[in-house]
């Protein structure tokens, strides 16, 4: 090759190198650019998405329903006149259309199809379903719990159908503490494992009894051991014995019981009943135990249970919505 070609072709090829690395180059750093972005625009996210969302508890609108004859199929058009995105139901609230097909396929499907419609409707996202009424899971005899495990299949079902992530159940069970737990245990596993592939998580929430001492409870979703089975903590009902309703003969500390509870939380029901004349529920300290829930680390709905007497229900729903957004809004 003569030096001329030899010189002129080496630097064709360089050229046709430099174009080509220097592309190449170009590319690696748009990828790393586009990736940083990518990057800030989560963190972004991140920390302008609400750490917490609201949801409301059917069970806040009982009255409406049982005494005033509101339609419970309302309740996705309710909750959103109020102010929430999510909805959780309670069974009881169904069960006179429900039993008088003792809870047959087709009637759970109706529950299911009409549910669905309304909360698609009303853009509502459905969250949980509370159920009560199908049996104790904590009974010390094992047929009537294994009995009590497989009523709770259909709502399983229905869940899962519904598009929520969780059924809250009750452990009622023993009087005997180490006959409680192991039964709580066995009663838990079994329905947890049928929930497992349905991505449904069974959640107790501290309801009476046992089921209301921090300790214990936690005790067993240890012993569980099972990614869908967790807690679903209650900010108020840590009475342990009743004595004559409201007068409680043995209360659990509330805020210790929260604290124990909330690692295993997949749900939180912010129970409310007065409030004084600054809006601040007068039996729990709010402040106090919404930093135990942000402080384990819990993100998601926030449900709002209003139980009280002394206001209407819409009233007391708005006054417990009203003072988390405020506490919402002074932690950001």
């Amino acid at each position: 090759m003569k030096r001329r070609n030899f010189i002129q072709n080496s630097v064709q090829l360089g050229m046709a190198l430099t174009l080509l690395f220097g592309t190449y180059a170009c590319k690696q750093q748009n990828k790393k650019q586009e990736s940083a972005v990518a990057e800030i625009s989560e963190e972004v996210i991140e920390e302008t998405e609400p750490q917490f969302k609201l949801s409301l508890a059917q069970w806040s609108m009982h009255r409406m329903v049982r005494e005033d004859g509101l339609d419970p199929y309302k309740f996705a058009e309710k909750a959103k006149a109020w102010g929430f995105a999510g909805l959780e139901y309670v069974s009881g609230l169904y069960y006179p259309e429900l039993e008088k097909d003792n809870f047959s396929e087709e009637a759970m499907k109706a529950f299911v199809d009409k549910s669905n419609a309304e909360a698609e409707k009303h853009g509502m996202e459905n969250v949980l379903i509370m159920i009560d009424g199908q049996g104790d899971l904590a009974t010390p005899d094992a047929t009537e719990r294994k009995k009590a495990v497989e009523n709770h299949y259909k709502w399983v079902d229905a869940a899962a159908a519904m598009g929520c992530h969780t059924i809250r159940v009750n452990l009622n069970g023993s009087n005997d503490a180490e006959e409680w737990t192991g039964a709580s245990i066995d009663g838990l596993t079994q329905l947890a494992t049928y929930a497992k592939p349905k991505n449904i998580n069974i959640t107790v929430e501290n309801h009476g009894g046992f089921s209301s001492n921090g300790v214990m409870l936690a005790n067993v979703m240890k012993e569980v051991n099972m990614d869908n089975c967790g807690t679903l903590p209650d900010f108020g009902n840590f009475c342990m014995k009743w004595a004559e309703w409201p007068e409680c003969d043995d209360w659990y500390d509330r805020y210790k019981g929260m604290e124990e509870l909330m690692p295993y939380a997949k749900a939180v029901s912010a129970k409310s009943h007065d409030f004084d004349a600054d809006g601040n529920e007068i039996h729990s300290d709010y402040a106090k135990m919404m930093k135990i829930v942000k402080d384990a680390g819990y993100k998601g709905y926030v449900g709002v249970e209003y139980e009280g007497t002394e206001m209407g229900e819409e009233e007391g729903i708005i006054a417990t919505r009203d003072l988390l957004i405020k506490l919402f809004e002074a932690s950001e």
